[in-house]
């Protein structure tokens, strides 16, 4: 086996797997986004409220005493490699490259969104909406989705197209396509019943995640938890974007191709996001 490897076909192989990167990575641009960190540690900055006070004449006025904290994302590094032999005839074999490229840009991008999902568990003040709303040990349903965006724009939250989102499981999927006010959701241009999906609701981009080997959404004892969060209350600091190394490893007769990314989340203002508790069968 030659071990040697144009510089065009492994460009060519990283550019493959970037693109299908930008497709497997689902919670990458729900939230604060800061790349190019230095070091295993970044600090989000976070601002209290101010309160006016009423202005008497010829009396100094009174500082808001605005308390500055911050949120701290611990880096951890990842790593999704392979050994493979495909890359022998490299410049040919577009299918299987595509196939592998696939596989490990895959990798990443669940990783990435664990990387999240993990921060809004943790978020320590986290609102919740139970089981039961919408009526005695329920699934999602459109009243949980209702409670949520009460809860956030109780604490402020301004919604905005694109800055909410929610993620559901497939069963969630499932509940909400069977609640009735899926009828409603037919006279708007969601359209779910036609389409078997639905995007947006509520002012919430809803974004159904598959069962994930890495986690995915909590469950215990027949429970589901999703989220309902706005983009301001969790940060993403990434210390070494995703990128592709290809190398011969003589030892084992073959090429490592492998996917590196350095990268952690934590929860910059719990008050956005809600956790929401449904039944599943």
């Amino acid at each position: 086996m030659s071990n040697s490897l144009t510089a065009a076909a492994i460009a060519s192989f990283d550019a493959q797997v970037k693109h299908a990167y930008q497709g497997a990575s689902m919670l990458r641009g729900t939230v604060r986004l800061k790349t190019g960190v230095v070091g295993s540690t970044h600090r989000f900055p976070k601002m209290g409220k101010g309160t006016a006070t009423q202005r008497v004449p010829q009396t100094d006025v009174t500082p808001m005493n605005i308390v500055h904290s911050n949120r701290t994302a611990t880096l951890s590094d990842w790593n999704a490699p392979e050994y493979t032999d495909i890359f022998n005839q490299a410049e040919v074999n577009y299918s299987e490259r595509g196939e592998l490229a696939e596989v490990i840009a895959s990798a990443i991008g669940r990783r990435e969104d664990q990387i999240i999902l993990d921060a809004l568990d943790a978020a320590s003040t986290t609102l919740t909406v139970d089981q039961d709303v919408g009526g005695t040990d329920t699934g999602m349903n459109t009243a949980k989705i209702r409670r949520s965006k009460k809860l956030l724009m109780q604490r402020g939250v301004k919604f905005s197209r694109g800055n909410q989102t929610l993620v559901i499981a497939a069963q969630g999927l499932e509940d909400l396509l069977g609640d009735d006010d899926a009828n409603t959701f037919d006279k708007n241009a969601v359209k779910a019943l036609v389409d078997g999906e639905i995007t947006f609701w509520l002012g919430f981009e809803i974004k159904v995640m598959e069962d994930r080997d890495e986690g995915g959404l909590p469950t215990a004892t027949g429970l589901r938890t999703s989220y309902a969060y706005d983009k301001a209350s969790t940060g993403l600091a990434i210390g070494l974007d995703f990128r592709t190394e290809v190398n011969y490893i003589p030892q084992k007769t073959s090429w490592l191709a492998n996917g590196l990314f350095k990268a952690g989340a934590v929860d910059i203002d719990s008050n956005g996001i809600v956790e929401i508790t449904s039944v599943e069968v």
